[in-house]
């Protein structure tokens, strides 16, 4: 070993040992409402996720400042940030509003690097189990199952259950994979014996969900950049206050946003086929309306390109 280290004065190589060493993952008992999960990557591995986490957590952590072509509106006043423009509703702000919004909501997100960590792997999965690619299991896509009394539901009081999972589930986690992904009722007998089957009530299908895609290019909260494919669609009236299924009623949202839109503050409307966005008042102190203006596509060019 010691002439291996003068001929390496880098340091001894790895042994065969830990070359073979394999990644392996799993899960601990619940314990204070959490699975801990248990087991070691290779340096290979914690390479990819750790670039992938770092990705993300940049992307979403970059500055929205102006366009060239808002700047220019401001340098000339002709835009003023937190005034009304022309052409907009009454109580909707200008573009400039929203990018102030999207630094305030940066900066009001609470969240640890862990658990953006644990929300970015969450949506990866996700991804996947709508992925036309992913491999199906009985004949259709991963789905989780989520079963709840139908008094407790329509009560507000009560809790839900996973197939295989012995922790319960909040209601409020019920509602939202129902907007997301559709219900079944089925009635039972007093032997627990199935005596009706209702039908299954899907939830934004695939054509639904390229609509809203194409109008919203992801989760409409300013500040936020998940993309379509990590993103929920919302329902803006509730599903459970006869909300309809339909293009001008659904919104893209991230699933930590989807998950705090009734506590948050953030409040959606759409008008005339579009959403609209109100910050809570920690963020934006007048609570305008406002535009998310998110799509590249929905940006009008006032003139030909500049090709120098």
């Amino acid at each position: 070993a010691q002439w291996q280290a003068a001929l390496d004065p880098d340091g001894v190589l790895p042994t065969e040992d830990l070359f073979e060493a394999k990644s392996n993952i799993g899960f601990g008992q619940l314990k204070n409402g959490l699975y801990p999960v248990k087991g070691g990557v290779t340096p290979e591995l914690f390479g990819i996720m750790n670039t992938m986490f770092d990705a993300f957590l940049s992307f979403h952590a970059r500055p929205a400042f102006p366009t060239a072509e808002e700047q220019a509106l401001v340098d000339s006043g002709q835009m003023i940030p937190g005034a009304e423009t022309a052409g907009t509703d009454a109580d909707t702000g200008p573009d400039l509003d929203v990018i102030e919004a999207e630094l305030r909501e940066r900066r009001a997100d609470t969240r640890t690097g862990g658990e953006k960590r644990a929300d970015i792997l969450r949506a990866l999965f996700e991804h996947a189990a709508r992925d036309e690619d992913t491999p199906s299991m009985g004949g259709s896509a991963p789905t989780v199952m989520v079963h709840v009394n139908a008094a407790d539901l329509a009560s507000g009081v009560g809790v839900g259950w996973i197939d295989g999972v012995e922790a319960p589930v909040s209601l409020k986690t019920v509602h939202q994979r129902i907007c997301d992904g559709g219900f079944q009722g089925v009635l039972f007998g007093a032997n627990n014996e199935v005596i009706k089957l209702g039908p299954e009530r899907r939830y934004f299908n695939r054509s639904q969900r390229r609509a809203i895609t194409a109008r919203d290019g992801g989760c409409i909260i300013p500040g936020c950049k998940a993309p379509a494919h990590w993103a929920e669609v919302h329902h803006v009236k509730p599903w459970a206050k006869d909300g309809p299924t339909t293009v001008d009623n659904g919104v893209l949202l991230c699933w930590f946003h989807h998950h705090s839109i009734d506590t948050s503050g953030w409040e959606i409307r759409m008008v005339k086929g579009s959403p609209q966005v109100r910050a809570p008042g920690l963020i934006d102190p007048q609570r305008l309306w406002r535009p998310p203006n998110r799509h590249r596509a929905h940006q009008v060019l006032t003139g030909p390109p500049n090709r120098d």
